[in-house]
């Protein structure tokens, strides 16, 4: 199928009303972090599965919809991508790996950011060097922060945890909620599978760091050791 019929199908599943609803969700109004985003209003399942009937889109045709001022558009590119790099050959990954990276200024909102930098970033980088991600947790580009830290729960679903508390580490005193959120998040998520090594990382930094980072970190702990942490009470 062609990239004019993937979005004739966005086209006829639009819906202003919910346009509106997601372009409140998103903070898309003035000074927030989705500005200027553009929604017509298409819900994530009828989305997806406009996506998997257009997997042979050719690499030019997905750069034209990573580069669409319409969300949609590039979240439909970025879930052609996520399904065709699951089954692909080598040097595929290879081509949709350095597409994702050539395109971070176009994954511009928390949504985009976590159905694909795991695993695509995560996925290409899990067996290779990964100093590209201490690069993107240095950006002065929010999402490219939020890339570096999701793209580590790859690792961590391998129990490899060592790159994201490095990039948990380099992110801890971030100024944005977005960041504390995630850098908590996959906390947590080492947690799941290895508490103490969660705990090392939480008493060296806990009284530092943003409380809305502690909180998503220990969510899944027992009710009286979270007040402890809360508190600065913690032993």
């Amino acid at each position: 199928m062609s990239l004019a019929e993937l979005r004739d199908s966005l086209r006829k599943s639009s819906s202003m009303e919910q346009a509106k609803i997601l372009q409140w969700f998103f903070k898309t109004g003035p000074g927030e972090y989705g500005e200027g985003d553009k929604f017509i209003g298409i819900k994530v399942p009828v989305l997806r599965s406009i996506a998997k009937k257009h997997l042979d889109l050719s690499i030019e045709d997905i750069q034209e919809l990573l580069c669409s001022k319409i969300h949609e558009e590039r979240l439909a590119a970025l879930m052609i991508l996520v399904i065709r790099f699951t089954k692909c050959s080598r040097e595929e990954k290879k081509i949709i790996y350095n597409l994702y990276l050539k395109n971070t200024h176009n994954i511009n909102n928390w949504d985009l950011v976590d159905l694909s930098a795991s695993k695509i970033v995560g996925g290409y980088l899990i067996d290779k060097d990964k100093k590209i991600l201490e690069k993107l947790a240095s950006s002065k580009i929010l999402w490219e922060r939020r890339i570096a830290m999701m793209a580590a729960f790859q690792f961590i679903k391998a129990n490899q945890f060592k790159t994201a508390l490095l990039i948990a580490g380099k992110l801890l005193h971030d100024e944005h909620d977005l960041i504390h959120k995630a850098v908590g998040w996959m906390l947590r998520e080492i947690g799941k599978r290895n508490i103490e090594i969660e705990e090392s990382f939480l008493k060296k930094n806990y009284k530092s760091m943003p409380r809305t980072m502690l909180r998503y970190a220990i969510e899944k702990f027992p009710e009286k050791k979270r007040k402890a942490y809360m508190i600065g009470k913690i032993k």
